[in-house]
Order: C-alpha cells, then sequence, then structure tokens
C-alpha cells in the first residue's frame, strides 16, 4: 500500500503554494497572487479528477478539504489587508470554519465518533468562495468590476452563513442520534 497516490501528491503541491500566494499578496504582486491561486484550483480539479478515478485515500480525505480552507482562509485575511474586502466577510468566512472545526472536535472528544459529511451547500459554498477570491484578484489587477465583485462577495458571505447554520443543524442531528444510540 502507498502511502502517497498522485492526487495527494497534488494537494501537497497545492498547499505548498499557499505561501507562495500569501506572499504574493504581501508584496502586492496581485499577478502573482493570481497565478498562484488559479494553479492551486488547477491542482484541486486534477486532485479530485486522479482520485475518483484510482482511489481515495484516507490522507486524502483529510488533506483535500485541509488545503482548501487554508488557502481560502489566507485568502480572505488577506484581501482586506489589501483593502480589496471588508473585514467582516473574513469574520464570516473563518467563523464558519472554525466552528464546524470545533463542533466536530466536540463531538469527536465526547462520543469518540465524528464525520463531517460533505453537505451540497457546503460545496457550493467552497466554489462560491473561490470564484470570489479570484474574481477579487482579478478585479485588483485590472481595476474593473470591482464594484460587482463586492457585491458577489455579499452574496458569497450570506451563502456561507447558511452553509454554516446547515452544518450546525446537521452537528446537532448527528449528537441527537449518537445521544438516542448511547441511551439503547
Amino acid at each position: 500500500m502507498t502511502f502517497m497516490s498522485i492526487a495527494n501528491w497534488l494537494t501537497l503541491l497545492r498547499i505548498m503554494l499557499i505561501p507562495v500566494f500569501v506572499a504574493a499578496l504581501i508584496y502586492r504582486r496581485v499577478d502573482i497572487a493570481l497565478a498562484s491561486f488559479i494553479l492551486a484550483a488547477i491542482t484541486d480539479i486534477l486532485d479530485g479528477f486522479v482520485a475518483r478515478r484510482t482511489r481515495v485515500t484516507t490522507l486524502g480525505r483529510f488533506l483535500d478539504p485541509t488545503a482548501d480552507k487554508l488557502l481560502l482562509a489566507s485568502a480572505f485575511i488577506m484581501l482586506p489587508v489589501l483593502g480589496a474586502l471588508p473585514v467582516w466577510i473574513t469574520v464570516v468566512v473563518v467563523s464558519r470554519d472554525v466552528i464546524i472545526a470545533l463542533g466536530y472536535l466536540l463531538i469527536y472528544l465526547n462520543w469518540k465518533s465524528a464525520q463531517i459529511k460533505v453537505r451540497p451547500l457546503g460545496k457550493a459554498t467552497t466554489f462560491l468562495q473561490s470564484v470570489c477570491v479570484g474574481g477579487v484578484l482579478l478585479s485588483l489587477l485590472t481595476a474593473a468590476g470591482a464594484q460587482v465583485v463586492l457585491y458577489f462577495a455579499y452574496v458569497v458571505a450570506l451563502v456561507t452563513a447558511l452553509s454554516g447554520l446547515d452544518y450546525i443543524i446537521r452537528g446537532f442531528r448527528h449528537v441527537t442520534e449518537l445521544q438516542d444510540s448511547r441511551a439503547e
């Protein structure tokens, strides 16, 4: 059994692109930031494609969403620093992920059983956040469409909040199921 699949190597490449992306934003090299973000998106698509056609590994199940969250959190933290997004959008995006992670941890610590199943709204949220980051970077690079991108970011924040609520509701249902099975 191999430890690292091609899909996992692609995910690791995506993780290694995060410091490049952040450094590019720190130095206000939006062109390099956009290029590294696009390359990271391509590795995400490729690793998913490869994993589905070969095999999904336990490591991949952990690394892939972690890479997505690290990249998007980095972007949403850096973009307000550049004045490209309001800070409150970052608070919504990062808070959702922290709340989901803490909920998962609490369930695991109490019941030794916690699974975060990807929800359809969660997938949509990740996609929309990625499009939003790409749009913001493109608008910074071209100085066009900033107002449209900002309105889109508002929609992304709303979808992100609704997705967080969806995961919270699912988490409470999971806890109820675990309590019911423990009571039997």
